[in-house]
């Protein structure tokens, strides 16, 4: 059963140089204690996504379509219902720590308050919960930290915790927007983890959003990918990985080095740039990078097809001829 759905949604942005088609017809489901991991280059629409499912697009964006959860349409929710639900029911790990951080209040105000705003928790029991939530994120002499401000801690640091913030309430659904890409990799792969005990023990269910292949396999289980604003792939994570059956995916796995082959000349990229969203190519966004387009791609955009196993595409092709 579904914990969180996104149904037919379109994210269009006003621009002085004309409407921007961000996202368009997404559709995605996430049940409990599953992590779907999100994938595509940048631009591609994966943050807007998951932005415009919180209420926080920007004031020139628009949206259509339909977010359920615990059957309530966020899109349609006013602020108050929002507020009770996001950071408490539903947690967003933002991208960039600096500012989503209150510069002027320290750290151990900022966590506490989230327990005192959504659990109505006495101050004192809450910076206590909120310093052992650190140490679970990695973060060395907590209570020394609590008194800091963000500009005092270290990128890494302060991505961390944004990350205790998020965990404090035990949320059902944790989305994470590219949460270890301060880190190293030591923390990244302690904070990965800490995710997958989430997801496993407390049966949250987690979305990462990611251009991290590695990281995506690793930790989800479902993947869909994105590009020009749209699902051009989605399925298991395996089949996706080993049976590639869009040739973006293709593409992009093609790209990460692998350890059984050295060299400059191993190392791979996809052709061309990401389409203009202002002005997208006709057809199939991605028939312009494509070595398998044909005619019908530059005309006729592809529709999501619903495959076997509950897999999707979006690509005239049949998956013989893409392994060829």
């Amino acid at each position: 059963m579904s914990v969180f759905e996104i149904n037919d949604l379109n994210i269009r942005f006003d621009t002085p140089e004309g409407e921007v088609e961000a996202v368009s017809n997404v559709s995605l489901s996430l049940r409990k204690g599953e992590c779907l991991g999100i994938v595509g280059e940048s631009g591609s629409g994966k943050s807007q996504t998951f932005l415009a499912a919180m209420g926080l697009l920007a004031a020139n964006g628009s949206v259509e379509g339909e977010v359920v959860f615990d059957d309530t349409n966020l899109l349609k929710a006013d602020e108050a219902v929002l507020n009770g639900i996001r950071g408490n029911r539903i947690a967003m790990i933002f991208q960039d720590p600096m500012t989503s951080l209150t510069p002027h209040m320290h750290i151990g105000r900022q966590l506490s308050e989230v327990l005192v705003q959504h659990r109505q928790m006495d101050w004192s029991i809450a910076r206590e919960q909120a310093a052992e939530m650190m140490r679970r994120v990695y973060i060395p002499e907590p209570e020394q930290r609590m008194d800091m401000y963000p500009h005092e801690l270290s990128g890494g640091l302060r991505q961390r915790v944004m990350i205790a913030m998020a965990l404090l309430c035990q949320p059902e659904v944790v989305i994470a927007d590219e949460p270890t890409t301060a880190l190293d990799v030591t923390v990244q792969a302690q904070i990965l983890e800490l995710l997958r005990l989430v997801k496993d023990n407390n049966d949250s269910a987690v979305v990462m959003i990611t251009h991290d292949l590695g990281v995506i396999a690793g930790l989800a289980d479902r993947v869909a990918v994105m590009y020009g604003g749209r699902i051009v792939e989605e399925g298991d994570v395996r089949e996706v990985f080993y049976d590639p059956c869009h040739p973006y995916t293709k593409g992009l796995l093609t790209c990460m080095p692998r350890l059984d082959e050295s060299g400059i000349e191993a190392l791979r990229t996809i052709s061309g740039q990401p389409p203009n969203l202002q002005n997208p190519p006709s057809g199939c966004a991605f028939h312009p990078r494509c070595s398998f387009s044909s005619e019908r791609c530059r005309i006729e955009r592809p529709s999501l097809e619903v495959l076997a196993k509950g897999r999707r595409k979006a690509c005239h092709l049949e998956m013989l001829e893409l392994k060829q």
